[in-house]
């Protein structure tokens, strides 16, 4: 009997269904052997880490990744996040840059992010494993169900809530959001290939905001 799986109770709670189904049986067979006779990122101990620094009813901002990076100490689990000490990637370097444009002054480039899942922050991908110097190579196992079953349950039990999709795969993936109960922002995704296209300039981190303020609730400190 396969053990339970190691996530916060209160996704737990949301998720549970989706533990029992093949599709997931599957997946975690997939995933023990990859990490038994590859090298695997993120630390098996961190696949669910967004999950377990973000409990479900203090979702506030959803961001949603597509891989995890597949580089020497870079992925921690947090979508865009990079292990403290680690250079920043590109992206997140325009994350960084955007957030200060639209606030008007400087903010912590500290590239963990685990002050923003404390927060509220859901920094979610949409594979949670990948082969190292092997990118999309968890794609297409049964991640993406299981990930899009976490934005399905947040958009239905949930009010209030921003999601940032950012790019074409995230727009996909969060096309069934419920937009009279939610913020939805979208925009080009913040890699340099894109990020001229409509990232720079979206001020998604002072909408966030404004909208978690009017509801009553505290604003993010990017």
């Amino acid at each position: 009997m396969n053990k339970p799986v190691r996530i916060d109770e209160s996704w737990r709670k949301h998720l549970a269904s989706e533990f029992e189904q093949p599709y997931f049986t599957g997946l975690r067979e997939f995933v023990r052997g990859e990490y038994a006779a590859q090298t695997i990122y993120p630390p098996a101990a961190q696949i669910f880490r967004a999950f377990d620094e973000c409990p479900f009813d203090s979702v506030k901002v959803v961001i949603l990744g597509q891989d995890p990076y597949h580089g020497p100490g870079q992925a921690n689990g947090l979508c865009f996040a990079v292990g403290a000490g680690v250079a920043p990637p590109p992206s997140l370097q325009n994350i960084f840059k955007e957030i200060e444009a639209d606030l008007g002054h400087s903010v912590s480039r500290d590239p963990d992010l685990s002050r923003w899942a404390r927060q509220g922050v859901l920094l979610l991908n949409a594979t949670l494993t990948v082969r190292a110097s092997q990118a999309g190579s968890h794609q297409n196992k049964g991640w993406e169900q299981f990930t899009d079953a976490a934005v399905h349950a947040l958009s239905r039990a949930r009010a209030g809530v921003v999601f940032m999709l950012w790019g074409s795969y995230a727009r996909r993936k969060g096309a069934g959001i419920d937009r009279h109960k939610h913020l939805v922002l979208e925009c080009a995704h913040p890699s340099p290939l894109s990020a001229h296209n409509g990232f720079f300039g979206c001020r998604h981190f002072s909408k966030a905001n404004d909208y978690l303020v009017a509801q009553g609730e505290a604003p993010i400190e990017w």
